[in-house]
């Protein structure tokens, strides 16, 4: 039935035999027969979480059976088509179940993975609820080490490819569906990373045949989302062994190729780029691929995809500017949806990756050297050729990309190194990392590292500390010796401050490697010392960060004192010795140190050294809390929380510090902490530092609670007394939170003695009695502020003796502390699975301690508000109040924090044994409709009573799952009696005080806020504070100190103390799942209702308040929210009818803005008088009321989405977990139920829908336009598309006076104008209409002749002729590959539409109101001036709803005809003076001519006969820069995606055009070239009349107007770009003839004979006006007209994706006539687009071998030019070419630019040497290090002879009787040529030195070349010792943070 939601069993008949096979064969994938089966989980849990819990779990068989419980009733769920509430709430199930890390057998986790990616993707279940099927798919995929690819599990990639391919190839999915709602494209690709790893490698030739045919150029955006779905959905897993054909190298060269077909696109390289990371890593393991030095690539490729990473590096080289064009990155369109995340997913993250899945032994040779062009030594070379840029000094947009690049190149290869050597990862041994290339690794990285950690960017710097950290763990006998030479001079002030700072957090990162390793570890301590000082209260950072490092050093060091009581002198001074000396090593070896430590010290050396370095550890110990109390004092005041401020950071750091520092103490070590904090406590009080203060005795009693206690309590109790008593502290009230002065004393030690009782577990027992009476005594004595932190500390007090939590902080298991600690243990981590923890478990007497304190302040508190309200307490509400009011204040915030502190206490199974009547339990609302109140109905419906469940279902739905969690009471003891009473009377007493404020005090809203607090903690703290997310907070924590020991690749090896933190975690987790949603009680429906009352209240906080109560309770109760809705709409209808502005909000906010708003959405009891009440607001004139007004109704429009009706799942994938039991019945009786749910929601709809269209007719504008949002989603549904009365009202109000009502009916009405169309194409079945099946008339799918020579050039030159019988509107067809078929349609459809009863009432309904009157007002409509300046355009809405309209006028259905229509038209085009006439005019031809696509021949013959004669008019005569844009966009829409020979007459009226010279309308000739470059934009490479256009255009470059050049330069690049297309007849040919060609594919855009010709003559003729142009003449000529024609052409053919089709006319044809353009001086617009154009040339990608000519002809302009100017701007594209080409090109090419550039060094211009010294510099730098040493030598060798080779003449002696001089002589040209000879030598060395700015210290050469500089030319008058001096002082100045260590070189 149409009506019934349908399961249904989706077969696609694509699916082939292997697809099916390789289902079968994978595990888990036959039927469940329902018993669980115990097969593997996946690798073993690193963690046993249930064996270290302090109580006893359940069995493993109820584990299972549960498990087995949730799958049977999620099963009955989806069969029975209840996705929401039932399916999800399943979901929300297996979940929770996972999230206490039970072991899922393996078959049933596969089975699982394949229903939810079916749910995830199934057509028909709504995207919302699909979107939490799709998040649970991603938990079930997150480890991969569950299932294994392939082998464990695959899946089909057609579903998730079918539902992103609606997004980005639209044209191909058939219509705009306006009213289904759209899955969110972010959720679907998130989805595609385990789809893609779980893809079939067999069917890579499916998807390529699938995918690749979309390709093409002519329209690029088709090729950008080609390629980002292969990046999607391409699988990467290696092919089985058997399956040659799908190798990677296969298909590779084809990756490449296309790769080449777009050039300059970012967006292509980061996804091919990402596409072969993958490809990397999954090939990895697998030993049939091939593997070599460059990975499963061969050398070609590699090199191909270096060059890429260096363009991604966006390393700026010179002038040159970027290697990517805007241009062609912004045409990527609809692809843009497609891309990864760059910020999840940087392209740093995909470039490492494959470069270290590319790695293996294979990069080295046999003497350990690198073979040259490997994967090794590339990345070598592209270290070295970027390494300045790490530089702090030179910082900018790159380094960031340059840091995240060396931190993942770093991560990834520990990563793979530890799962290799843990053998998870299976990698044949040729393949293995080894220690060779691990060096060589480390060495490439390290000087770059070391320079980043230095960096300006806080960003930079985190990922070069990590890296760092990455680099010593692998290599720590290479990084630390360079580390420490670094760290010791900035730690000792010997340079500036910045460098400290990073030094110490170096020292951080680095402190495990330096604790673990032999030798260094025995320096530990000195930089401890060293250390000290950055504790400083005027630089909170450094402080910071010092902390951070102690805290590094207590998790991984005893601080024990290893020398013993009687250690001699010399055993103490050993160490100070050793490392004084170690230091003078550090200095005079410098950077470069070594240090052998494994076999320069013995191992008892070694030892006694590291004994004598903990000599001082006491005196440390005691500086460090001095420094740290001086700290405290002068921290400033923290002015409000969570601010993120340097004094929130040290207060938050000092706990985190504290904690390990002192469990690491040893006993005498502790004690002399725990006397001088209690010293401290005990005489001082540091207001601004009470926190710290508190969370440092905390450290200190949760470490040792009985030492600690002792010394704390008897002196906090003490001093607690003295505040109050000798002080007066809290004896008078205060308004706001600012504590008094003379409360200070009196709150810090309040809050020192609530933190250090917290956490002690049962050592506090012995101080009860104390307790108990302090307590009482500050209740009693305690007024104002002080009493919430007497409350808080009672609070604590609680949580200590009724919570279960770890009591163990060591850091060493017990067994090893008693043996004694020493050497051995520093760095020594305990393994997860040998922990044995201490927790503490509530006793007997803990939980009598806390009865009796909840008894003690409970009854007082209780008494007390008893006393408050009744008017018996001596404190009276008639005098003023205020004291009344802070007394119920007092005593509320009390009980709420009694209750919470007791939280674990209360059970919520004890309200509900035996308490519930039977009237509750059978109304009850169950998990499945939880928004359902629990009470009887408002009105007795007959929806209600569907909509009911049976009694006797409830317990089969709603199963509790709950798990043991060491709830600490017996049900029988009366202390579980008591404390539950107590509950309950605190209950009622709140229920009472909220009537008594309610009825006596309403305005006292400082009574409001506690009690409402009291009332949420009441409601959710049961089982676990709740309301404190403790658990939340607990994992931050975690989460923040796990981080610095987390290594890719090992498991928790973690510090013991943190991971006793992970159990407890666990702990609470399980705590946190038991207390899930509950069951109301009547006393908590009581008070819920009490919170739905002051929601209303007319005072805001008030109302706040209990908003936030109802969001926290909400979640707790069950059917809180259907209980609520009722009374909160009486009260906001009657705040309507009063006017009353603050209950009207109140009540918006409630049930709009929050949880209340999606469970009136779903329930349709509750729906219809909320929208009624809705609309009734909205006519309230109240700002801040129709504010909230227009923010709620997006919320309101979602009430009337459609209901699912059909779902399309696989059956088998369902069936897979289906149950042993038969539960038909089940699933039979709940789908009825659900059908009948939906019939009756569906009904009210529509009586809403009728009621609102008719309410819209009177209403005020600006509620119609809220109603006609509403109507729109009530109104719409396909079976029955929209009533009568609403087509009325959106046909009416289409041309309603009022604007914007026009434009919402407008939208309206395009919506349905959809739905109609695409229900007749999906032949009016459901069905189709979510499975998108639609047949489109006069769609047809035509045969190519694709394997018949000449296929191509016959099926283009059909669109040369206006006769056809079908049209291609869609250009991928053919462009890159032909299919068997081609999507086309019918020429002349004579059909017409099939239509069924709902149709042609609509239709015709429809076609009455579209009359000639209301065609004249719609286009009077139109022609009025838009209110937004920004609407001033073609507006393609307009466009479709007319086009629309003119479908039902040629079906005849409506009244008016095409000739009236006729005569409308041209009444509003009128005169064509003005432009809303031209736009108006341009929308209605736009929406006439496309209405007529699937019409009949002489349909569409009328409607261009007549819109011809208009247009033509127009473009003759009629354009101006006014209209222009509206006639161009009119172009576009008719031509852009479709069939030139649609409109043949406009297009061929255009191609006529021909340039009229003797013209002086600039404007007219220009306009019409740009419709014509429009109009071949559009058709792309299916334009086929550009011959006389051509030759038009070639013979009038030299056009006197700017204007008509510019459009000439851009459309001949049009031309010539949609000309180039490739045509292989199949995909095998494709794939064939690239494996052919090369491993990189065939060179696309090779030129043909034509274009070669046209340039050739092109400049030649240029060459030609140059040659008779007079020099110097100022006005314009032929050859300079000409020029900038060419240069647009260029310029656009440069930037575009096919500018290699020019490569081969570089060298000869295009460098020398730029450079003879830029110096032409009179024209500077000339010059500077050629300038602009001459800095393309290098940026274009060349394939290897390609550059030769290009190269020759730079050396040559270089060096024979006769004009220096075109000698100086070589050297920019030299620079450029050398840079990007540096994997490319051939050893000889770069030698040979050297020898050109150090030649030009020589140049007779100044400036061309400057330039020439520049670009040797930065060529050296960037070179492969081989050749760069060659170089180096060479040129050191060379200048240094040549300089004294040309030494400087003597000067002649004058004599004494000669005449007097004149002050000047002339230079010989032999003096002039040693002057030259001299500055090249001077700048050629000078170049050597600036190539290493950075270096430090600097390469061994440097020296000798200062000197030679220095000694040689610097006494040189004039340029030469100008140069030396500047090279000289250039060579301090970038080393000013180093020059310390520099010098000493």
């Amino acid at each position: 039935m149409a009506q019934e939601r349908v399961l249904e069993l989706m077969q696609d008949s694509r699916n082939g035999g292997d697809q099916d096979m390789s289902r079968a064969t994978s595990p888990g994938g036959g039927p469940s027969t329902g018993e669980v089966q115990h097969a593997s989980a996946g690798r073993e849990r690193t963690f046993p979480y249930r064996r270290y819990l302090p109580y006893d779990t359940e069995e493993d068989s109820l584990i299972q059976d549960n498990l087995a419980e949730i799958l049977k009733n999620l099963y009955v769920c989806i069969e029975a088509g209840d996705f929401a509430p039932g399916a999800l709430h399943w979901t929300k199930e297996l979940r929770a179940w996972l999230g206490l890390k039970f072991p899922m057998p393996q078959s049933i986790r596969v089975n699982l993975v394949k229903l939810y990616y079916e749910l995830s993707l199934a057509p028909g279940i709504d995207p919302s609820i699909s979107e939490k099927f799709t998040a649970f798919f991603l938990v079930l995929t997150t480890r991969k080490h569950y299932i294994k690819p392939v082998d464990g599990l695959i899946l089909d990639w057609r579903p998730i490819y079918k539902a992103i391919k609606t997004f980005v190839l639209p044209a191909e999915s058939g219509l705009v569906q306006a009213t289904i709602v759209k899955r969110n494209l972010r959720v679907l690709l998130k989805m595609c990373t385990p789809a893609q790893l779980y893809g079939d490698p067999t069917t890579i030739p499916e998807i390529l045949e699938e995918l690749l045919p979309y390709f093409n150029a002519s329209f690029v955006e088709g090729a950008f989302v080609v390629v980002g779905l292969l990046n999607l959905l391409f699988p990467t897993s290696p092919p089985p062994a058997n399956r040659e054909e799908i190798y990677p190298q296969q298909y590779l060269p084809t990756f490449f190729h296309l790769w080449s077909l777009v050039n300059r696109a970012r967006t292509f390289d980061q996804q091919f780029i990402d596409i072969f990371s993958r490809m990397a890593r999954d090939n990895l393991p697998a030993e049939h691929i091939l593997f070599t030095e460059s990975g499963i690539f061969t050398r070609e490729q590699s090199a191909m995809i270096f060059t890429a990473i260096l363009r991604l590096l966006e390393i700026p080289v010179g002038q040159g500017g970027s290697p990517y064009s805007s241009a062609v990155d912004t045409s990527a369109g609809l692809a843009h949806m497609i891309e990864r995340d760059p910020k999840k997913q940087p392209i740093a993250h995909q470039i490492a990756r494959w470069i270290i899945m590319s790695l293996s032994p294979m990069t080295c040779k046999e003497d350990g050297s690198l073979v040259e062009g490997s994967i090794l030594h590339n990345l070598e070379c592209l270290i070295q050729a970027v390494e300045t840029f790490f530089h702090p000094s030179n910082s900018g947009s790159w380094t960031k990309s340059l840091a995240q690049l060396v931190y993942y190149l770093a991560d990834f290869f520990v990563m793979r190194w530890n799962r290799e050597a843990r053998g998870e990862l299976d990698v044949p041994e040729d393949r293995r990392l080894n220690g060779n290339v691990k060096a060589h690794f480390v060495r490439i990285l390290k000087d770059a590292v070391f320079m980043g950690i230095y960096s300006k960017s806080s960003t930079a710097m985190n990922f070069s500390l990590s890296t760092l950290s990455s680099l010593a763990y692998l290599e720590p006998q290479t990084i630390l010796p360079q580390a420490l030479q670094r760290i010791y001079p900035s730690m000792q002030g010997l340079v500036e401050v910045h460098r400290t700072t990073s030094s110490l957090r170096a020292l951080q990162v680095l402190t495990r490697s330096l604790v673990r390793t032999k030798g260094f570890r025995c320096h530990v301590t000195t930089l401890l010392g060293l250390a000290l000082p950055g504790i400083d209260a005027n630089d909170l950072d450094k402080t910071v960060y010092t902390l951070s490092f102690l805290q590094a050093v207590c998790y991984n060091i005893p601080f024990q004192e290893l020398t013993g009581k009687d250690g001699a002198p010399s055993e103490i001074s050993l160490a100070m010795e050793w490392v004084n000396n170690e230091l003078t090593k550090f200095e005079l070896e410098g950077a470069d140190v070594k240090v052998n430590y494994e076999d320069d010290l013995t191992n008892e050396d070694e030892e006694a050294i590291l004994k004598s370095s903990t000599a001082g550890l006491a005196e440390f110990v005691s500086s460090f809390l001095s420094r740290v109390f001086t700290l405290l004092e002068n921290l400033p005041d923290v002015s409000r929380l969570r601010s993120g401020s340097p004094e929130e950071n040290v207060v938050n750091t000092l706990p985190a510090t504290f904690t390990p520092l002192l469990a690491s103490l040893s006993p005498e070590l502790y004690d002399l902490a725990l006397n001088k904090i209690a010293d401290f406590v005990a005489t001082h009080v540091v207001h601004q530092a009470r926190d710290a203060m508190a969370f440092i005795c905390n450290a200190l009693c949760k470490v040792n609670p009985e030492k600690a206690l002792k010394k704390l309590i008897p002196l906090l109790i003490s001093s607690i007394k003295t505040e109050i008593d000798v002080n007066g502290a809290g004896s008078t009230r205060n308004t706001g939170t600012e504590v008094l002065p003379r409360d200070r004393g009196l709150v810090w030690h309040v809050s020192l003695l609530g933190l250090s009782t917290v956490h002690a577990g049962s050592a506090i027992l012995p101080y009860k009695d104390e307790l108990l009476e302090i307590t009482t005594y500050m209740q009693s004595k305690c007024r104002g502020t002080p009493t919430v932190h007497i409350s808080n500390c009672v609070h604590h007090i609680l949580l200590c003796l009724t919570s279960t939590y770890t009591i163990d902080y060591d850091l060493y298991e017990k067994e090893d502390i008693e043996n004694g600690l020493g050497p051995q243990h520093w760095g020594k981590f305990t393994h997860p699975d040998n922990l044995n923890i201490r927790w503490h478990l509530p006793s007997e007497e803990d939980l009598e301690f806390a009865a009796e304190l909840l008894r003690s302040q409970g009854n007082a508190a209780i008494a007390s508000l008893k006393s408050l309200i009744d008017g018996s307490s001596h404190i009276k509400r008639e005098h003023g109040g205020k004291a009344w009011s802070d007394e119920v204040s007092r005593n509320l915030v009390l009980l709420r924090l009694l209750l919470s502190g007791a939280s674990t206490l209360f059970d919520a199974k004890y309200m509900h044994e035996d308490k519930v009547s039977d009237d509750d339990q059978d109304n009850s609302d169950d998990i499945m409709l939880v928004d359902l109140p629990n009470g009887k109905p408002r009105e007795n419906s007959e929806e209600e009573e569907q909509t009911e469940l049976p009694p006797n279902e409830e317990t089969e739905i709603r199963p509790t799952f709950r798990y043991t969690d060491g709830y600490p009471l017996n049900p029988q003891s009366p202390i579980y009696s008591e404390i539950h009473k107590f509950r309950l009377e605190v209950g009622e007493l709140l229920h009472d005080m909220h009537k008594f404020l309610i009825t006596e005090q309403e305005d006292d809203v400082a009574c409001f806020t506690p009690l409402y607090s009291a009332y949420k903690i009441w409601i959710v703290d049961v089982g676990i504070e709740r309301t404190a997310h403790v658990l939340d907070r607990v994992t931050r924590l975690f989460v923040a100190d796990i981080h610095p020991y987390k290594i890719s690749g090992l498991r928790k090896e973690y510090p013991r103390s943190i991971l006793l933190r992970r159990a407890n975690i666990y702990h609470l987790q399980r705590l946190k799942h038991n207390a899930s949603a509950r069951v109301p009680t009547q006393m908590e429906k009581k008070l819920l209702l009490d919170l739905g009352e002051s929601s209303m209240s007319s005072y805001t906080e008030v109302r706040r308040n209990a908003q936030s109560a109802i969001e926290s309770a909400s979640r707790a109760i069950i059917g809180a929210r259907p209980l609520l809705i009722s009374p909160i709409l009486a009260a906001f209808e009657s705040g309507i009818k009063a006017s009353d502005f603050g209950r009207i909000k109140g009540g918006m906010h409630t049930l709009f803005f929050g949880g209340l708003c999606k469970t009136i959405g779903r329930d349709w009891r509750f729906a219809p008088q909320t929208i009624r009440l809705y609309l009734a607001a909205c006519e309230i004139d109240r700002p801040s009321v129709q504010k909230l007004c227009s923010v709620a109704t997006f919320s309101i429009m979602e009430f009337g989405r459609a209901a699912e009706r059909m779902a399309v799942l696989d059956h088998d994938i369902v069936q897979a977990i289906a149950p042993v039991d038969d539960v038909d019945k089940r699933i039979a009786a709940k789908r009825e139920r659900t059908r009948r749910k939906r019939i009756g929601t569906e009904s009210k709809k529509f009586e809403l829908s009728e009621e609102l269209v008719n309410q819209t007719r009177d209403a005020h504008w600006k509620t119609a336009s809220r109603i006609a949002a509403i109507v729109v989603t009530l109104g719409f549904r396909f079976e029955t598309l929209a009533s009568d009365n609403l087509i009325d009202l959106l046909a009416k109000g289409t041309i309603d006076t009022h604007p914007g009502l026009r434009g919402l009916y407008a939208g309206a009405l395009v919506a349905l104008f959809s739905l109609l169309t695409t229900r007749i194409v999906c032949e009016h079945s459901y069905e189709n209409y979510i499975l998108e099946k639609q047949n489109i008339i006069g769609k047809i799918d035509v045969e190519t002749k694709r394997h018949e020579p000449g296929w191509t050039k016959e099926h283009l030159a059909s669109f040369s002729k206006p006769q056809t019988a079908y049209y291609i509107d869609h250009e991928h067809p053919g462009w890159l590959v032909w299919t068997r078929t081609m999507p086309a349609y019918k020429a002349d459809v004579h059909t017409s539409e099939d239509l069924d009863e709902v149709e042609t009432r609509v239709i015709r309904s429809l076609g009455a109101h579209f009359t000639k009157a209301w065609y004249h007002s719609c286009f009077k409509y139109l022609l009025q001036e838009p209110r937004d300046s920004g609407m001033d355009k073609f507006r393609i809405s307009s466009a479709m709803l007319l086009g629309y309209t003119f479908d039902l006028m040629h079906q005849g259905f409506t009244a008016i005809t095409l000739e009236e229509l006729q005569d409308e038209i041209m009444e509003t085009f009128g005169d064509g003076n003005d432009k809303h006439q031209h736009r108006a005019t341009a929308e209605i031809l736009g929406g006439l001519i496309g209405s007529t696509y699937d019409k009949s021949l002489e349909i569409r013959e009328k409607v261009w006969k007549f819109c011809m004669s208009l247009v033509l008019k127009i473009f003759n005569d009629g354009l101006n820069p006014e209209n222009c844009n509206y006639w161009t966009t009119f172009l576009h829409v008719l031509v852009q995606g479709k069939d030139p020979r649609r409109s043949w007459p406009l297009v061929e009226w255009l191609s006529e055009f021909q340039l009229d010279m003797e013209s002086n309308a600039a404007f007219k000739e220009s306009s019409k070239i740009v419709l014509l470059q429009q109009c071949i934009t559009g058709a792309g490479w299916h334009y086929q009349l550009e011959k006389p256009i051509l030759k038009d255009f070639l013979a009038h470059l030299d056009h006197p107007y700017k204007g008509v050049r510019d459009a000439i330069g851009v459309t001949l690049a049009a031309i010539y770009r949609s000309r180039y297309h490739e045509s292989y007849p199949d995909i095998e040919s494709l794939v064939l003839a690239q494996k052919q060609a090369s491993s990189i594919g065939v060179r696309p855009y090779q030129i043909d004979e034509s274009l070669s010709s046209t340039i050739e003559e092109v400049f030649a003729r240029l060459e030609k006006w140059r040659q008779e142009r007079p020099p110097g003449q100022q006005t314009a000529s032929s050859y300079t007209s000409g020029s900038k024609t060419i240069l647009l052409w260029l310029d656009s053919m440069l930037s575009s994706w096919e500018c290699t089709i020019l490569v081969p006319f570089f060298n000869n044809v295009i460098m020398e006539q730029l450079l003879h353009m830029m110096d032409v001086k009179e024209d500077s617009e000339l010059q500077s687009l050629a300038y602009h154009v001459f800095r393309h040339l290098p940026n274009v990608p060349f394939r290897e071998g390609e550059e030769t000519d290009f190269v020759a002809s730079l050396i040559r302009i270089g060096t024979k030019s006769p004009l220096w100017h075109q000698r100086l701007r070589v050297l920019i594209n030299i620079q450029v070419l050398y840079f990007r080409h540096l994997f490319l090109m051939p050893s000889e090419q770069q030698r040979a630019l050297f020898t050109c550039v150090a030649d030009m060094l020589e140049d007779s211009q100044n400036e061309v040497r400057q330039g020439a010294m520049l670009t040797l510099s930065g060529m050296i730098r960037c070179s492969a290090p081989a050749l760069r040493d060659e170089m180096i030598n060479h040129f050191e060798t060379f200048f240094t002879a040549k300089l004294q080779q040309h030494p400087l003449p003597k000067k002649k002696r004058i004599g004494l009787t000669s005449a007097p001089s004149t002050g000047t002589s002339t230079p010989t040209p032999e003096h002039t040529q040693t002057i030259i000879q001299r500055h090249a030598a001077v700048l050629g060395l000078g170049s050597l030195v600036q190539a290493f700015p950075y270096a430090s210290p600097p390469p061994p050469w440097v020296p000798t070349v200062l000197t030679t500089l220095a000694n040689k030319a610097n006494s040189d008058s004039g340029v030469v010792g100008k140069s030396v001096k500047a090279i000289l002082s250039d060579f301090k100045k970038t080393r000013q943070d180093t020059w310390q260590i520099d010098v000493k070189v």
